[in-house]
């Protein structure tokens, strides 16, 4: 009894030591705390919180170029001009002082912050205003309205961009991403857009968007700042200090209620539009034909789903059975609008048929292609059959001229190639007639030399001349 006792005690002692183990190597791999430079922290964060200057100058030009990607659909030149945009430092200005109970930096910040979205707007309105770059593009259209995964990207980007600050070395690899992913500058470019065009819906949701990144990317510098605790401001005046804490507390609180709600809204609109979505594909399914679907006919406000059948008519005990369904695709009190017109079977019927015509005529266009290639392929075969027996022709011409210069008593010269055969094998060889002066003496040697310029000007190694 005693050793089972033992036993189980000496067990118990190796899990202990084994969580203990776990617990260490998880702590030591998570911890921030002991890489955090407090001070330089907020001193970076301080100094990169003014929009005068220089830095409103690249603002302005970052601004610029992001609109022109935002004309021309470019997310390359989108991703370019948020690499070089200096809009995070008032936000992150806005957590920290709101964290330390800095109401000097919080003022600094609001107002900074101001600025450079009133900066903002402005350049991207003057660039719209000009009418040929008014056209509406999938970049633009891409930042008209928030979604929920907009808040979690801002929240991981603001966690991500104060934990890189806060270190003793910064990484700017991940500066760099956080703005990138972030994406502060397309949103109040859109809202520009928004403007200039006279569309305040664009402007609504554009700076609904910007204003749900900047809450959240401060919110996630406010809790990174607490959680590290930073050192907090000092004042001389204990009462003016417990004031402006009670302020800077009631600020923080008002953020992260009204972060809240802007979240559970923003997730309630996303489910909505997934369960009719969801709906819709069921439609599509059973087999009713939907058309011209736009964003706008899932209205979440009016709680309804409007689609547009085209086709044959849905019965009303068609649409009131759907419309009961609804419930089980979590759009309790919601109202399925079904908008169709007179039962078009016929133009159907039509559109079949010139389906069935095209059809036809991709087959004829694909056989003429066919007969095409085959006529090409012989053209091949021929101009390189033409091209060996021009490239094994010899230039009879020339070689008579060349020939009768020298060799004066050469009176004519014919050529041809004769083909015989052992009946094992065929070869082709040329063969020259020369006739000669009969008065020459050299007639001889001029014949023998005739036989080596030719082989040697016409490369051949089989050559007969005869001569008479």
């Amino acid at each position: 009894m005693e050793n089972t006792d033992n036993s189980n005690t000496a067990e118990k002692k190796k899990l202990k030591d084994a969580w203990g183990i776990i617990k260490q190597f998880l702590f030591e791999l998570l911890d921030i705390k002991h890489d955090t430079d407090k001070e330089a922290t907020i001193e970076d964060i301080k100094e990169n919180i003014s929009m005068k200057g220089h830095t409103a100058w690249v603002l302005v030009f970052s601004i610029l170029i992001a609109s022109i990607g935002l004309n021309i659909s470019s997310a390359a030149v989108v991703i370019g001009a948020m690499l070089i945009s200096p809009l995070m430092a008032p936000i992150l200005g806005v957590g920290l002082s709101i964290g330390i109970n800095d109401i000097d930096t919080l003022r600094r910040s609001l107002i900074n912050l101001g600025v450079m979205v009133g900066l903002s707007l402005l350049t991207s309105f003057l660039f719209f205003l000009i009418p040929i770059f008014r056209n509406e593009t999938p970049e633009l259209l891409a930042r008209t309205a928030p979604d929920v995964r907009d808040v979690f990207i801002a929240i991981a980007g603001g966690l991500a961009l104060i934990i890189a600050l806060s270190r003793r070395t910064q990484q700017t690899n991940t500066i760099a991403g956080v703005a990138i992913a972030t994406a502060l500058m397309p949103p109040l470019c859109t809202a520009g857009y928004g403007l200039a065009t006279g569309n305040f819906s664009y402007f609504g949701g554009a700076m609904f968007l910007f204003t749900i990144n900047t809450i959240f990317i401060a919110l996630a510098a406010f809790v990174i700042v607490k959680f590290l605790k930073f050192p907090m401001v000092k004042y001389l005046n204990s009462a003016k200090r417990k004031k402006i804490a009670q302020l800077a507390s009631f600020i923080a609180f008002l953020v992260f209620a009204g972060s809240i709600y802007m979240f559970f809204n923003l997730f309630k609109i996303n489910q909505f539009k997934q369960a009719a979505e969801n709906l819709m594909a069921d439609l599509k399914k059973s087999g009713i034909s939907i058309i011209d679907e736009k964003d706008e006919d899932i209205n979440y406000t009016n709680k309804s789903v409007k689609i547009y059948v085209y086709g044959k008519k849905l019965s009303a005990e068609e649409i009131n059975a759907w419309n009961a369904k609804l419930p089980e695709y979590g759009l309790k009190d919601t109202k399925l609008i079904v908008q169709q017109g007179a039962d078009d079977s016929d133009l159907r019927h039509e559109v079949k048929n010139l389906t069935e015509l095209y059809m036809q005529n991709q087959k004829i266009i694909s056989s003429r292609d066919e007969s095409l290639r085959e006529k090409e392929s012989k053209i091949e075969l021929l101009e390189t059959e033409l091209s060996k027996f021009y490239k094994n022709q010899i230039p009879f011409k020339q070689i008579s001229q060349e020939a009768q210069i020298n060799y004066g008593s050469l009176k004519q010269l014919s050529y041809a190639k004769m083909i015989k055969t052992n009946f094992k094998t065929v070869d082709t060889i040329t063969i020259f007639n020369a006739e000669w002066d009969a008065t020459d003496k050299n007639k001889a040697s001029q014949e023998k030399l005739l036989k080596k310029w030719l082989k040697m000007r016409l490369n051949l190694d089989t050559l007969v001349v005869n001569n008479r």
